[in-house]
Formats: structure tokens, C-alpha cells, sequence
């Protein structure tokens, strides 16, 4: 019992703030063990579990980078195929401008050919109806002549060689009146 009360009276006598050496001892090498064993096996599994998640994380930042470039390429090359398409478009509209008037040109020649050609055809046609009606107005003005100048000269002109000639005379006096009336 004795030692009882000595373990009591050391106890009394010590600070209760203040663990006992043999508690830190035990505490320590605990402390060392749990330490070698997070150290050995726990660390290792974080830190490849960490790594594994940062090359994961690279990886697809990477594949962002990658997918935002090609992003950018296809945004460049459809703004290419629209510049181009807009240019070609506008080659288009002024080839149809330009087909348009060369049309507007070839009708407008057809066109102008057209009126030569019918006003040249009019004008030989009414050239031979002028040349008809001359011949047969020769022809009547030159029977009635030869009537007139058979009754003034009280005689028959039947000859048609001299009647012929009378008359030619007769229309050339009379031609030449009407261009000196002019």
C-alpha cells in the first residue's frame, strides 16, 4: 500500500498539464509508425491518384486547345468560302449585267438589219411600181397625145416608129418643165 501512496503522492506532486515520460515515448513511436505507414503506402495512392487527375486535366485542356483551334479553322475557311462565294456571285451578276446588254445589242442590230432590210425592199418595190407607172403612164399619155395631135392635124398618126418618137419628145419637153419648176 505503501507504494500506493507513493504513486499517489508523485502524482499529487507532478504538473497534470505535463504528460508522463513513458506516454510521450509511446506517443512518439506511435506517431513514427502512423507516419511511416501514411509515408510507405497512403502518399504514394494520393499522389499517383493526384497525378492521374492532373494529366487528365491537361489532357483535356489540351483537347480544348486543339478542338478550339480547329474551331478556328473551319471559321477561317467558311469565311474564305463565303468571301469567295459573295466575289463569285458578283462575277455572276455582272456577267449576266454584261450577257444582258450584248443581247439588248445583238436584238437592237437584228433590229436596225430588220428596217434595212424592209426599208431596202420597200424602196426597190416602190422603185418598180414607179417605173411601172411611168411606162404606163408613158403608154397612155402617149396614146391620148397622138389622138390630140391627130385631131389638131386633122390626120391619123399610125406609124409607131414616128408616134413613138413624138411622144419621147413630147415627155422629155415635159420633164424638163417640171425640173426647171423646181
Amino acid at each position: 500500500m505503501q507504494n500506493l501512496v507513493t504513486v499517489a503522492a508523485e502524482a499529487a506532486s507532478q504538473n497534470p498539464l505535463i504528460p508522463a515520460l513513458y506516454d510521450i515515448g509511446w506517443s512518439a513511436l506511435c506517431l513514427v509508425i502512423i507516419l511511416l505507414v501514411v509515408w510507405r503506402f497512403a502518399l504514394p495512392r494520393v499522389t499517383k491518384m493526384l497525378d492521374e487527375r492532373s494529366a487528365a486535366i491537361e489532357g483535356n485542356i489540351e483537347k480544348a486547345d486543339a478542338a478550339q483551334k480547329e474551331a478556328e479553322a473551319v471559321l477561317t475557311e467558311y469565311n474564305k468560302q463565303l468571301a469567295d462565294a459573295r466575289r463569285e456571285a458578283g462575277e455572276i451578276r455582272e456577267s449576266a449585267h454584261g450577257d444582258g446588254k450584248k443581247i439588248v445589242a445583238e436584238a437592237k442590230a437584228q433590229a436596225t438589219a430588220e428596217a434595212e432590210r424592209v426599208m431596202t425592199s420597200a424602196q426597190t418595190q416602190i422603185e418598180a411600181e414607179r417605173q411601172s407607172a411611168m411606162v404606163s403612164l408613158r403608154t397612155e399619155v402617149g396614146g391620148i397625145a397622138l389622138d390630140l395631135a391627130g385631131n389638131v392635124i386633122g390626120e391619123s398618126l399610125s406609124d409607131d416608129q414616128k408616134a413613138q418618137s413624138v411622144v419621147d419628145r413630147f415627155l422629155a419637153d415635159l420633164e424638163a418643165s417640171e425640173k426647171a419648176a423646181k
